[in-house]
C-alpha cells in the first residue's frame, strides 16, 4: 500500500494521532497538513499524513515549538529533501557521463 494513498477518515487519523479532529482542522486551515478529499468531500488521510501530524505532535507537544515554528521547521525540511532528489539526479547524470566516457 503506498504512504500517499488516502484512507481514514478524520475520527481515525485523530484517534490514530491522539489529537482531537478539531485539532487536525486547525492544521488544516494553517497549512501544516493537506489531506485529500472524497467525492462528498469528506477529508481522507493517508500513512503520510499520519506521520506529518505524528511530527507536528512532537515539535509542539515535546519540544514546545509553536505552530509558526512548526510550518518553518516543516517548509525547510521539505526544501531539503527536494534539494536532496535535485544532488540525487545531479549525482546520476555526472556517473553515466562518466560511463559514456570510459
Amino acid at each position: 500500500m503506498s504512504k500517499d494513498r488516502p484512507v481514514y477518515v478524520i475520527s481515525v487519523a485523530a484517534e490514530l494521532v491522539e489529537m482531537h479532529p478539531q485539532t487536525l482542522r486547525l492544521y488544516e486551515r494553517k497549512g501544516l497538513i493537506r489531506p485529500k478529499r472524497s467525492a462528498g468531500k469528506t477529508r481522507l488521510y493517508s500513512e503520510r499524513d499520519i506521520e506529518r501530524l505524528r511530527e507536528i505532535r512532537r515539535l509542539t507537544q515535546e519540544l514546545g515549538v509553536n505552530l509558526a515554528g512548526v510550518e518553518e521547521i516543516m517548509r525547510l525540511r521539505e526544501r531539503i529533501e527536494e534539494m536532496r532528489a535535485r544532488i540525487r539526479l545531479e549525482i546520476e547524470h555526472v556517473a553515466r557521463v562518466l560511463e559514456q566516457g570510459a
